[in-house]
């Protein structure tokens, strides 16, 4: 199993940067690939970004692609997204989530079940 919890949530404003880690415990980092979800508030959880196991390959939901950038640092246990130009619509609660499957990169659905394990989220809010 592994333990997660993220950090680095706050308030910021439209246009700027924030960066949220994710913490793991527990058995081998490198074992999981990490993924960063995100539910705002009256909306479905939705998927955010995706790094394989040893962070040689990243995906992104096409809403944050080009602003946010997903990496992972294995000696650390940890997993960071970095959101830059941030919109309002960005705004929510951030989760980063385990896969410990080992997947074919042309079948992932980039969807929460594709995940075993999840934080229990840290509040990011952008103001207009």
């Amino acid at each position: 199993q592994v333990q997660l919890v993220e950090s680095g949530g706050g308030l910021v404003q439209a246009g700027g940067s924030l960066r949220v880690s994710c913490a793991a415990s527990g058995r081998a980092f490198s074992r999981y690939a990490m993924g960063w979800f995100r539910r705002a508030p009256g909306k479905e959880r939705e998927f955010v970004a995706r790094i394989s196991r040893i962070g040689r390959s990243t995906y992104y939901a096409d809403s944050v692609k080009g602003r946010f950038t997903i990496s992972r640092d294995n000696a650390k246990n940890t997993a960071y997204l970095q959101m830059n130009s941030l919109k309002p619509e960005d705004t929510g609660v951030y989760y980063c989530a385990a896969d410990p499957n080992v997947r074919d990169p042309n079948g992932l659905k980039h969807s929460s079940d594709e995940y075993g394990y999840w934080g229990q989220g840290t509040q990011v809010t952008v103001s207009s």
